[in-house]
């Protein structure tokens, strides 16, 4: 049996920044992940000491682990009403399942990864709206530009390693565009907070916390992000959960509060 560290691990709860931009119970499609990549990760050195590749754990545990994940959301869904439910199983089934498989047959596996993470906006809109916004399909596509922002700046961590074991990725077909690229994703997530703000109606606070305050760190971290080196860019990364998300949250909570 495996130990409580061990699923921990399997579930990335203990890479905290990557829950805060997550959010439980999207540990069940890191696992669904890890499970379909076992041999690629063992090729790269950034996780070939993950819990399936180093044999830490076996892949029948793992089914069984991913099992529980699903049986409780599915459980959770289904007091959601018709829309809601739909957008959830096809986030949780074709969407999440499929992604895995993307990186063998595109460069492009962040795009999926975008549209798999962040379906859940239109589907809060449809939890208490029974319909699907504007604002909320305007804000999913920032948050697509978002995961493109942070997961470009996580795959530069691997680049080397991906050439060698054979991974497509959106950072190998842009190469020396990549800061390019990432300087566009910027505009698109800052330009959503915009747009979705004056829709509301939200107040100065809401602008100058979230959209100041999150495009100056956007900012910040475009400039100083080191794209050749691992370390600059996992800290990057993570301080889109630790600082960003957060910035960005309480400007919406005040916004909330004042409303």
């Amino acid at each position: 049996m495996p130990s409580v560290s061990t699923l921990i691990e399997l579930s990335r709860i203990d890479r905290f920044a990557g829950t805060l931009i997550l959010f439980w119970p999207y540990g069940g499609g890191c696992v669904w992940n890890d499970i379909i990549d076992m041999n690629l990760d063992a090729q790269v050195g950034r996780t070939k000491h993950r819990p399936l590749p180093s044999g830490r754990i076996t892949i029948t545990t793992a089914l069984v682990f991913l099992s529980m994940h699903l049986i409780l959301l599915f459980g959770l869904s289904t007091y959601l009403n018709p829309i809601a439910w739909k957008l959830a199983f096809l986030t949780v089934v074709p969407l999440t399942g499929i992604y895995p498989f993307m990186k063998r047959i595109t460069y492009l596996p962040q795009v999926w990864l975008g549209i798999t993470l962040n379906t859940p906006v239109v589907l809060a809109s449809a939890i208490f709206k029974d319909n699907i916004s504007i604002a909320s399909v305007i804000l999913a596509l920032g948050c697509w530009s978002w995961t493109m922002w942070y997961d470009t700046i996580y795959g530069s961590q691997d680049k080397k390693d991906d050439v060698q074991a054979g991974v497509k990725s959106i950072v190998l077909l842009l190469d020396h565009y990549t800061r390019t690229a990432l300087c566009l994703f910027a505009t698109f997530i800052v330009s959503s907070w915009v747009i979705c703000g004056i829709l509301a109606g939200s107040s100065a606070p809401y602008f100058m916390v979230t959209v100041g305050g999150g495009g100056f760190l956007l900012l910040q971290d475009l400039l100083r992000v080191d794209l050749e080196d691992p370390k600059s860019c996992l800290r990057a990364f993570e301080r889109n959960g630790f600082l960003i998300g957060p910035i960005v949250w309480l400007g919406f909570l005040i916004d909330y509060i004042i409303m």
